[in-house]
Formats: C-alpha cells, sequence, structure tokens
C-alpha cells in the first residue's frame, strides 16, 4: 500500500477505504480475523508477526500508529518494509524504527509522566531525516507566542460553548425540523486529484451511514450501521477498529447538531482561526468514552454554522488528525446541510460535491447489514 507517494490522490481516495489496504498487507498468514465476544483482544504480539516493540499494544492500534509514523516522516510503507513481506527484517531502516520507537517512549516515560508530548513529528515535520540546523528563514519556524500570559486586556470576550452550540442547532432549523428527517440519499462526485468518480451517501435516523464510491478499481464503501464500521473495496473487508468506529459515529450522526451534547460532556471555547474569510469560534469537544476523538469544531461567527471538525485519534506515538471543511450549505426540507466536504489526512484529500439530495425516502436495510470477514487461509 501507498502511504505517501507521487499521487497522493490514490490514498485519499482510500481513505474511503485505506485501512483496509494497509491492513490487508499487515495480516498474518493464519489470523482468526472474527473473535467471540467473550475473547479478550488479542495484542499486537499476538496477532501479527515479528513484533518487538510495542508488543502489548492492542492489536487494533498497530496499523494507526504505522500511519502515524508513515504521516511523520512523509514516506510509504515500503521505506521500513519488504513490500508484501512485512514481517521481514531486511531493511536497515525498520530496524532504526525500533530504536526510535523506544527512544521515543523512554523520553516520554522519564521526563513527561508517560504523556506522550514527545513523538515522531516532533523531529520529523514530514521528512526522513530530521533537520538539525536551524532554517534560515524569516517565515519558518517562528517561537509560539508564550502560554499562560494572557491578561484581562488581551483575553477575548467569548460565549459560552452552550451558546455557540444553540446558534449551530437554530441556523441548521431547529431540532423540530431536523428531528423530521428519517433518511438522507445524497449523490455527486467524489474529486481526488485528477481521478473523480460518482458517489452515493445513505443515512438512516439516528446514526446509520452508508458511502459507496465508484471508482474504476470497483466500489470503494465506507459504512456504519450505529454498531459496527466496516470498510470494502475490491481486496475485501475491513472491520473498523475502536477508534474508526467512534469517528464514523460521528460522521453518521443525522442529528448531530441537536446531539453532539449528548456525545460530548466537556467543552471549550477559544478564538478560531479565519476560514475562507469567514471569522469562527472554536469549540473543544474533550472525549468522554472509550475511542471517543477529541473533536475541535469551528463554527462561523455571523451564521453559526459548522465550517470545519478536525479530529484526533489516539495512538500509543501520537495522534492522527483528521479534517473535514464544510461548505455549500444549502436547505432540505428545512434543514440546512453541507453540500459540499473536503476531508483530510496527512497522505491527502479528498473533496465530495453533493448534486441531489432526497430525504425521507426507503433505504434498502441490506445496505447496513455488515458483511462477513473472509476466513484466514488454512495455517501451513
Amino acid at each position: 500500500m501507498k502511504i505517501i507517494g507521487e499521487k497522493k490522490w490514490l490514498p485519499a481516495v482510500a481513505s474511503l477505504g485505506f485501512l483496509l489496504l494497509c491492513v490487508c498487507s499487515f495480516r498474518t498468514a493464519a489470523q482468526d480475523q472474527a473473535k467471540p465476544a467473550s475473547e479478550a483482544p488479542k495484542t499486537a504480539e499476538q496477532h501479527f508477526k515479528n513484533i518487538q516493540v510495542l508488543k502489548d499494544i492492542p492489536a487494533d492500534q498497530l496499523i494507526p500508529t504505522m500511519q502515524f509514523i508513515a504521516a511523520s516522516l512523509g514516506v510509504e510503507c515500503e521505506f521500513c518494509h519488504v513490500e508484501h513481506e512485512m514481517q521481514k527484517d531486511d531493511k536497515k531502516t525498520k530496524v532504526t524504527a525500533r530504536k526510535m520507537i523506544m527512544m521515543e517512549l523512554a523520553i516520554n516515560k522519564n521526563h513527561f509522566d508517560t504523556e506522550i508530548d514527545v513523538t515522531c513529528y516532533t523531529c520529523h515535520r514530514g521528512t526522513p531525516h530530521p533537520v538539525g540546523t536551524p532554517i534560515l528563514s524569516a517565515e519558518a519556524n517562528r517561537p509560539a507566542p508564550p502560554k499562560n500570559e494572557e491578561t484581562a486586556e488581551t483575553k477575548p470576550n467569548l460565549p459560552s460553548a452552550d451558546q455557540i452550540l444553540d446558534k449551530y442547532l437554530a441556523a441548521v432549523g431547529g431540532a423540530g425540523a431536523l428531528m423530521k428527517i428519517k433518511s438522507r440519499v445524497q449523490k455527486g462526485n467524489l474529486a481526488a486529484g485528477p481521478m473523480q468518480a460518482p458517489i452515493e451517501v445513505y443515512s438512516e435516523a439516528p446514526d446509520k451511514r452508508v458511502s459507496i464510491s465508484h471508482t474504476q478499481g470497483g466500489e470503494s464503501v465506507t459504512a456504519f450501521n450505529g454498531e459496527v464500521g466496516w470498510l470494502s473495496i475490491r481486496n475485501g473487508v475491513h472491520r473498523m477498529t475502536g477508534s474508526e468506529r467512534e469517528a464514523a459515529r460521528i460522521d453518521a450522526q443525522v442529528y448531530f447538531p441537536a446531539r453532539v451534547r449528548e456525545l460530548y460532556k466537556d467543552f471549550s471555547v477559544k478564538p478560531g482561526e479565519d476560514i475562507n474569510g469567514h471569522p469562527t469560534y472554536l469549540v473543544i469537544a474533550k472525549a468522554s468514552a472509550p475511542n471517543q476523538p477529541l473533536l475541535q469544531l469551528y463554527f462561523d461567527q455571523i451564521t453559526g454554522l459548522l465550517l470545519r471538525q478536525m479530529r484526533f485519534a489516539q495512538t500509543p506515538l501520537g495522534r492522527n488528525p483528521t479534517q473535514i471543511d464544510y461548505a455549500d450549505y444549502r436547505d432540505a426540507d428545512g434543514v440546512k446541510i453541507p453540500y459540499q466536504w473536503t476531508l483530510t489526512r496527512p497522505n491527502g484529500s479528498f473533496t465530495i460535491k453533493i448534486d441531489q439530495v432526497q430525504q425521507n425516502v426507503a433505504i434498502d436495510p441490506k445496505l447496513f447489514v455488515a458483511p462477513s470477514e473472509p476466513p484466514p487461509p488454512p495455517a501451513k
């Protein structure tokens, strides 16, 4: 799988199913993918071959951790791994990576009370080799403003989180109009670099959602049915991990403007950055449940509408960010929804533009039935 390469639009499209590609590369030859509910979750060492560090992390955290490393260094899987034989130690970069992971863990343990303050990205900043000499540029590496030095004169007069979220709910049409929507079918196009593909998004209240894009390589499906999530493309099916599932749960919320305060309990407000010329308020929602991502929500100060969502999935080495920018809000049966959104991850981005919206229409229940994962091949 290409994490980052010359054709960044390829992994961007795979963001609808890119985790599957990486998982297919890392799966061991004879692992049972469907575990009984009573069975304890496997560790990385139990689930994958030749794990020498990060042995005790949950198995489903290994792939997101590899993605974090790839994004931090701006490299592809094959920078460290032998393609299709990930367990081999033939490359020096893989041996070095293990040493770097151990160094990072030790620094955080000994100097930051095991909090993940130092990460791969702290030094690498998107390049394979850290830069040890300061860059001579007026624009580069400007120091961050000092912390904890706000005064009454400089501290902005911000509305409360409840005031911002109330305005957001009113801006989309209010709870009454929102709750009248039981289903939504959206059709449009996905664009990632030079590639374009038709896409349909099927949503059913309160929290079911299936996206189906039709690329030249076949259908790519990302789905969440209120309980489990999955990604499927021509290579097979991947059942979402806990952190992936909780991120998909947020995307699937038909009533998100009304339910955000049920999903999250702890909010804070900060000044937001300008987004396409629109001043914003930033509402930070701290995770209140296992695997739930930290959310940063940017609301237009004038209209009250949500312009950007950023969420961060925690891995043992750092946080993987996802950014979604919303645009082109239009009225659909009394409710304002974005007809365009752009999803960006460190490995690329794609934009979805909607041409047609139908609401309160019947959706085939089979769309929300999770497919079975293929059984593992017999052990040799």
